[in-house]
């Protein structure tokens, strides 16, 4: 018996930051990063704590690749200040952070009601709807995803304001995870009809607004329907997971500091190629693989078709190649400047690293050893 649920109460659409205006709580712990923190976006948010008399203290020692010594020294903070509310505000960094910092301070002082309220400002990660937190150990090059429905926001609030000043690079990058997570939560072994639906409209609004939304800032409309993608696909990963293409750019992240999305898009192209092992061409139609059948619908969705389904998962790896060259993302390792003699003598871990990954667990084809470890060398030129 399967089952599919939405626990995050969702507010979006013009104006969704007056939200912040209704809620019951009375003591707000804001966690951020040191760049909203002085920036104008978390003026967005205490201005409007302000006007409603909430008290409110702000931890914004968070770092990209959150490491457990910043998530235990958010820990400190949650307990010092007590608070009943956690508002996150920032990219997948900062909500992660606050999922892990409210999980362990919960389970240290005994306070499981605290609420959280995530407020994403790029349209990436979907943190805000999920029950995953990644989090860094850089002494062992290992990111650890934490998974369970504690970690599930209790709000989530998406106004498309705050990223409307994401730079192109950050609006490439994270646009990318979108699409891979939708993609990936489609051809999940763990797919279900619901997931399936939510992972559709995110692909199709990335085929529509993502180049859009690269393209030119000031288009609200693509920026707007990019960040409610960014929360589909999370729903959607949410409840079918993931796949081989976050095992492997986990350990990209961990190991080089390659961003999250961006490890994610050079990587997309291989793993779509290696799941529907399109480079066997002796095959008849009947041994295809059941992942080709899930590609050949997500080109489709893509407005791409060609003369039969190998032809047509070929033209979206060719796709998605196009996209990571229109929005400047490097292709190969070699592109971003690592060394080769470093990279290559990694493999051998990253590729035990990533077999052990949770996300791989899900994968449409069990990979081995082996297969893992020619990907990342095939990724390198």
């Amino acid at each position: 018996m399967n089952s599919f649920d939405i626990r995050t109460k969702i507010y979006f659409g013009d104006n969704a930051l007056d939200r912040l205006e209704q809620i019951p709580y009375k003591r707000i712990l804001i966690i951020t990063d040191p760049f909203v923190a002085k920036s104008g976006l978390l003026q967005m948010i205490t201005y409007r704590l302000n006007d409603t008399n909430k008290d409110f203290d702000i931890f914004s020692d968070i770092v990209p690749d959150p490491p457990i010594e910043k998530i235990t020294i958010g820990v400190k903070a949650m307990l010092a200040y007590n608070p009943d509310a956690i508002i996150a505000i920032g990219g997948g960094s900062a909500i992660d952070s606050a999922k892990a910092i409210r999980e362990f301070a919960s389970k240290a002082s005994g306070k499981a009601d605290v609420a959280l309220i995530a407020i994403p400002t790029t349209s990436g990660t979907g943190s805000e709807v999920t029950s995953f937190s990644v989090v860094s150990d850089p002494a062992h090059d290992i990111k650890y995803p934490l998974v369970s429905d504690s970690l599930l926001p209790t709000e989530a609030i998406l106004d498309a304001v705050l990223v409307k000043s994401v730079p192109p690079t950050v609006t490439a990058d994270t646009g990318m995870d979108v699409l891979t997570h939708a993609i990936e939560a489609y051809v999940s072994i763990n797919n279900n009809e619901f997931s399936a639906a939510l992972a559709e409209k995110a692909i199709e609004i990335c085929g529509g607004f993502l180049l859009r939304s690269y393209l030119d800032n000031n288009d609200t409309h693509a920026r707007k329907k990019m960040h409610v993608a960014s929360c589909l696909a999370g729903l959607a990963f949410n409840s079918a997971s993931l796949g081989l293409n976050h095992g492997m750019a986990h350990q990209l992240g961990a190991k080089f500091h390659i961003p999250h999305g961006r490890a994610n898009a050079m990587l997309l192209p291989h793993i779509i190629e290696y799941n529907a092992d399109i480079n066997k061409h002796s095959k008849s139609r009947s041994e295809y693989l059941p992942a080709v059948r899930k590609y050949v619908n997500v080109a489709k969705l893509l407005g791409l078709n060609n003369f039969n389904e190998i032809t047509t998962v070929r033209a979206l790896v060719s796709w998605v190649q196009f996209m990571i060259k229109e929005m400047n993302i490097p292709i190969s390792i070699s592109q971003i400047g690592i060394d080769k003699n470093e990279y290559f003598n990694a493999i051998d871990s990253m590729a035990e690293k990533a077999l052990a990954d949770a996300c791989t667990a899900t994968n449409p084809r069990t990979p081995s050893k082996e297969e893992v470890a020619r990907i990342f060398e095939h990724l390198y030129e």
